[in-house]
């Protein structure tokens, strides 16, 4: 089962999108989790991520999350789904960047 791991500001605006990308993963009978978390805890919670989005709000700190998660595919979110809550969109962005 992979581990998608969204990171922004504080670990809160991504909770709805999260929620939708759960969703979209039920929906396609994917198995995997999804969680979201403060950009400062990055490295801790890379251990068991199988890959690290970032909210665009914070995509300034794409290259320095990619140096403290050596390993782990790192990519910022989409803007427009991000805004538009697009859950399917997101999650097939995250299974691309996993080569899943």
């Amino acid at each position: 089962m992979k581990n998608i791991v969204l990171l922004c500001a504080q670990g809160m605006s991504t909770g709805m999108l999260m929620n939708k990308m759960r969703e979209a993963a039920k929906k396609d009978s994917y198995e995997c989790t999804i969680a979201a978390y403060p950009v400062a805890q990055a490295k801790a919670v890379a251990a068991n991520a199988d890959c690290l989005l970032i909210g665009p709000q914070v995509r300034y700190e794409k290259d320095s999350v990619a140096e403290q998660c050596p390993g782990v595919p790192v990519d910022v979110i989409d803007m427009v789904a991000y805004g538009r809550l697009d859950g399917e969109k997101v999650l097939k962005a995250a299974r691309k960047l996993m080569g899943d």
